[in-house]
């Protein structure tokens, strides 16, 4: 909170546009939304990375205070910090869209459970947290099997270490390859995108919208 709550409060000041506070505690996103902070981005789906069990406390706050939040699919694995970055060299799936599938909807089913209305919540498939660079990949081809939980899709690619070690490039050197990331991933049907380089990525999202979503400046 020491290092969050101050930045929420300034950028509330002089940016006219929605703030999110990425937290799975409860007592930061109290803080963050009283700060000003519109959304809640969860990158546990609600659920307690110690016990496994549901965070009821987060999912109080959020319900509360009628705010949208992004559940995140994630698993506990042991990270390996290499020269490009950490990542996941092993974790177990016997079906790895279908388990985050599964995860996911139980995460909604909760969320909704604890008062938090469905057109409130956005789904993240959680590329680059528990697991493997390859698995990362293979998500992001399947993407659109999302499609079937019925509820917006947040894509959070940029600069990942999986980008790094598919191309053999430090984070400072991603931009291409989290450009091709979000084609990909608006093709497959992504509606929000994280990233870091905005003025780039706002120009491939723009032309990846035009061509997959009809939607252009022109036609606007």
């Amino acid at each position: 909170m020491a290092r969050v709550l101050p930045v929420i409060e300034r950028l509330v000041r002089e940016v006219p546009l929605p703030l999110s506070i990425d937290t799975y505690k409860a007592e930061v996103a109290r803080a963050a939304l009283q700060a000003g902070a519109h959304m809640v981005n969860d990158i546990w789906g609600l659920r307690d990375p110690e016990s496994g069990g549901w965070n009821e406390a987060l999912a109080e706050v959020v319900g509360a205070a009628g705010v949208p939040i992004v559940l995140m699919h994630n698993r506990r694995a042991q990270a390996t910090v290499g020269a490009l970055g950490g990542h996941y060299r092993q974790v177990e799936y016997r079906d790895l869209m279908g388990e985050i599938l599964a995860d996911l909807e139980e995460s909604i089913a909760f969320a909704v459970a604890q008062g938090i209305p469905l057109e409130r919540i956005l789904i993240d498939p959680g590329i680059g947290f528990g697991k493997t660079p390859q698995q990362n990949l293979e998500v992001l081809r399947r993407l659109d099997e999302l499609r079937s939980l019925g509820r917006p899709i947040l894509l959070g690619t940029s600069r990942k270490s999986f980008i790094g070690l598919a191309l053999g490039l430090p984070p400072e050197e991603r931009l291409e390859g989290t450009l091709a990331s979000l084609a990909l991933g608006i093709a497959g049907g992504a509606d929000v995108v994280r990233v870091h380089d905005v003025k780039e990525a706002v120009r491939a999202v723009r032309f990846s919208d035009a061509v997959v979503r009809r939607h252009s400046r022109e036609s606007a």
